[in-house]
């Protein structure tokens, strides 16, 4: 098969009723609660509160990421037995079970309580996968584009404020007491999953045959041409967002005080990642998502340019990033577009592949951390955001060229 993607698609068809894509915004809040409310978020607050060292917290905290990077071992697990949405809200009931065990022990911070936690965001991740598949099972190419909005910009919103509500009432509250509103802030937006469409799952007369059907998915979906520039963009430094963590290292350089900092690269910027992810789905799904995910990529990296070229002032430094956490936040959307689009149908084997597929979006954010903070190194503080802004800007000129020369040769990808 040839490997371009067409510009545009030519009939993009009408939103399929029923769908529902808005319901993805609450079946992603098990993950969101755990991951980036507590694991990311609040956990190493609550810890400290506990009296345990800083360094402790740090080591604890990314134990507990873990289940992240390699949850594609487990997350297939989605695809069998059960519908995917009663794997959700399973998932979501017995996560939140053990996240209450872990704050009614004593503290946080022994090994019993961290077992107990690793295992609440092992259990937390099946809802990634679980609404992986679910994504890939609907129909309409409008509302998969609109559930990636709904899906990250979901994430980042209730990610935010459940670091807000953990963190507000901690102080206020016994421990077990917060760990009942964090469990219910765990279980209760899964209940959304039974008004999504059942979905129901492919079913095979024998063992044989249903390992035939989900060898045939996985053949269709990564033994092909399409797959080498889907994988290579997947796991490009395109909108990945590596800068969102290395802000705050350059607020002291461009005079930004800390309670600036913490508005912008806290609540106040996750709701403006929020806000962006929600406007991807604007953008008409007859632009190939592979081309609308580059056209962002361009425009934030153009963002990080004020950072890199802007004088060094309080007043830069907050338009470059309010402009960059927005922008990344289409970003994010439209990686997840890219992905469904990768996927294809979810057919029997949907949540494995999805989990396999969405690991390669933690690559770029760990080399172009390490390249970022090169940049900052070899030039200073604009060399940051100028090492991120270049090679982003290179690398997707280089994909745009290659799909356009392969369009122009009549050639185009067939899903």
């Amino acid at each position: 098969m040839p490997s371009a993607i067409p510009l545009e698609v030519q009939d993009p068809p009408a939103p399929a009723p029923g769908e529902r894509p808005w319901l993805f915004a609450f079946l992603i809040a098990p993950d969101a609660v755990i991951s980036l409310g507590l694991v990311s978020g609040a956990l190493t607050f609550l810890l400290r509160n506990e009296g345990v060292n800083p360094e402790r917290a740090a080591d604890i905290s990314a134990l507990l990421v873990i289940p992240h990077a390699i949850y594609f071992l487990w997350g297939p697990l989605t695809d069998f037995w059960i519908r995917r949405r009663t794997w959700l809200v399973a998932a979501s009931a017995t996560s939140a079970a053990t996240l209450l065990v872990a704050f009614h022990r004593p503290n946080l911070s022994s090994p019993l309580s961290v077992s107990l936690l690793f295992l609440t965001a092992s259990l937390g991740v099946l809802a990634v996968a679980a609404c992986g598949g679910m994504m890939g099972g609907l129909r309409s190419e409008v509302n998969r584009r609109r559930a990636g909005s709904f899906y990250q910009s979901g994430s980042l919103t209730i990610g935010a404020v459940a670091i807000f509500v953990v963190v507000a009432f901690s102080g206020r509250l016994p421990l077990g007491s917060v760990g009942w509103i964090v469990a219910a802030m765990i279980v209760l937006p899964s209940l959304a999953a039974f008004a999504a469409p059942a979905q129901p799952a492919v079913s095979d007369r024998t063992v044989r045959e249903s390992f035939i059907h989900i060898g045939h998915e996985f053949r269709s979906t990564f033994l092909r041409w399409e797959a080498i520039p889907y994988t290579l963009l997947l796991a490009s430094p395109c909108a990945s967002g590596a800068m969102i963590g290395l802000l705050g290292e350059l607020a002291r350089d461009y005079g930004v005080t800390a309670k600036e900092v913490a508005w912008i690269n806290g609540l106040g910027g996750a709701l403006l990642t929020s806000a962006g992810a929600l406007a991807a789905s604007l953008i008409p799904v007859r632009a190939r998502a592979p081309i609308a995910f580059l056209a962002a990529g361009m425009v934030n990296a153009a963002t990080l340019g004020i950072l890199a070229v802007g004088p060094m002032r309080p007043a830069v430094y907050i338009a470059g990033s309010v402009l960059y956490l927005s922008t990344v936040g289409a970003g994010y959307a439209l990686f997840t577009a890219v992905l469904l689009e990768f996927l294809g149908d979810a057919g029997k084997s949907g949540s494995s592949r999805y989990a396999i597929i969405n690991s390669l979006g933690n690559v770029p954010v760990i080399y172009m951390t390490a390249l970022d903070g090169w940049g900052y190194a070899r030039w200073g503080a604009r060399g940051m955001p100028a090492a991120d802004a270049l090679i982003t800007t290179c690398t997707c000129l280089l994909f745009m060229a290659h799909y356009v020369v392969n369009l122009r040769h009549g050639k185009s990808s067939v899903q």
